[in-house]
């Protein structure tokens, strides 16, 4: 016989945290568990330690763009291992800080690979929790390689950690964390190398504005090498040898180190699903519109585990909240997933929400396109950049937003502006009568409608 719990979570990131709040705030009995530190990926090996990285190379950046224009700081550079001790500053202190939060709301916390035993229980090491509820939010690892050799790659978590910066660095895979940790890397001081399966960068966003970008990875010296099918990874000595396969001929390239950056997936195995009759479709949990197995009622998906919307943070706050809502009152709530912004954090970022001018050509939507290469736009000048573009679809007759696709400073955050706009149906001409502070990059919005 186990502890019982109206609900037990597995995982301890954004969206276990927010179910387990809003759950034991309801008066029910919780009980969280994870084999890994508490805190999550965002926290701990995301979101929150890169962006440290991210704006030191925004920093360094910013110091190069301004020579000859008014300043003269020298040349900076990244000392990494102070860098590293400062990043620490904020992961550090988070899983006792979680441990706390949750003793403190009378969450029972336990520690350990957890597995199901039954549709209702877990073993988590020697101890044993049945529930009426089971929370799947474990987050993600990296997809398993079938390359010889795989066993030498770091994974992103391993990057996030690192104590020196080497000299020639390699990122297999060509998503959000090789274009992001390349930029680091090279305004670190590090020879880095991208290679990448398909036949460019970045596929989710805009193909547009992502070759807007490509400008900024060659004035690196980043080497960008697409199509490379890897087939074989093999260490002599203290140096990583890469077999790649382009254009039916292969090549060795050397590297010092090589960080897996293709794409990452729920850890299933981990939790022996079959034990608790939860069906498994694609290498995802099979869930309805409520975020609840199909085949186990008593179990409930949320964030990245769950798979259902776009890999994010807010995402997986946003499911929590669903999850929690449907555990409490009976399904009744279903996620939605309209207008998520979402941010590559390369220097300066990519940005984008809605539908792509593809999906949109696709469903066959009638829309007019703005769309500008700005780099001449003051937004850009006074800072010395020279990638600023936007693409904005608007929908003929309703005059509905569909989609904002942006590149340059600052788009990070005025992203948020056209979220808002798509999620609450504001029309173009509505969002182009607001009157923003100037000079902002809000300010140039009217300008991109």
């Amino acid at each position: 016989m186990g502890q019982k719990y109206d609900v037990a979570i597995v995982g301890t990131g954004t969206a276990a945290s927010v179910t387990a709040n809003v759950c034991r705030g309801a008066g029910w009995s919780v009980a969280i568990m994870d084999y890994l530190p508490y805190g999550g990926t965002c926290a701990l090996r995301g979101c929150d330690p890169k962006k440290v990285l991210v704006d030191a190379a925004a920093a360094i950046d910013h110091v190069a763009r301004m020579q000859g224009k008014g300043l003269d700081a020298g040349r900076a550079s990244i000392r990494w291992q102070d860098l590293m001790t400062f990043k620490r500053s904020f992961t550090d202190p988070v899983p006792s800080m979680k441990e706390e939060e949750f003793a403190k709301k009378g969450i029972d916390v336990f520690h350990g690979s957890a597995e199901f035993l039954g549709p209702n229980s877990l073993s988590i090491g020697d101890n044993v929790v049945e529930a009426r509820f089971i929370v799947l939010a474990a987050g993600v690892v990296p997809k398993p390689l079938e390359i010889s050799g795989a066993e030498h790659l770091v994974d992103s978590t391993q990057f996030l950690s690192l104590e020196q910066m080497p000299r020639r660095i390699g990122f297999l895979g060509g998503g959000y964390i090789a274009a992001e940790f390349a930029h680091t890397a090279a305004r670190a001081g590090a020879n880095a190398t991208i290679l990448q399966r398909r036949d460019r960068l970045l596929p989710r966003f805009d193909a547009e504005l992502v070759g807007w970008l490509m400008k900024t990875f060659d004035e690196l010296g980043i080497d960008v090498r697409l199509n490379a099918n890897v087939t074989r990874i093999e260490r002599q000595a203290d140096e990583l040898m890469v077999s790649a396969v382009s254009g039916g001929k292969e090549e060795v390239l050397s590297f010092d180190l090589l960080v897996h950056a293709a794409g990452r997936s729920p850890d299933l195995t981990r939790l022996k699903l079959d034990a608790a009759g939860i069906a498994v479709e694609h290498g995802r949990i099979k869930l309805n519109d409520y975020l609840q197995s199909v085949t186990n009622p008593a179990i409930y998906a949320a964030g990245d585990f769950a798979s259902k919307g776009p890999p994010l943070t807010p995402v997986a706050s946003h499911d929590a909240t669903v999850v929690a809502e449907n555990l409490l009152n009976g399904n009744r709530r279903k996620p939605n997933y309209e207008g998520i912004p979402t941010v590559v954090f390369t220097v300066p970022p990519l940005a984008s929400v809605g539908l792509t001018e593809d999906a949109a050509r696709h469903q066959q939507l009638k829309f007019r396109m703005q769309h500008q290469n700005a780099e001449g736009w003051y937004r850009a000048r006074h800072i010395g950049e020279t990638v600023y573009g936007f693409k904005v679809l608007i929908e003929e007759g309703t005059g509905r937003i569909l989609g904002a696709h942006l590149v340059g400073p600052g788009v990070d955050e005025v992203i948020n502006v056209f979220a808002l706009a798509i999620r609450q149906g504001m029309t173009a001409e509505a969002l182009k009568s607001t009157v923003f502070a100037y000079p902002t990059g809000a300010s140039d919005i009217s300008y991109m409608l």
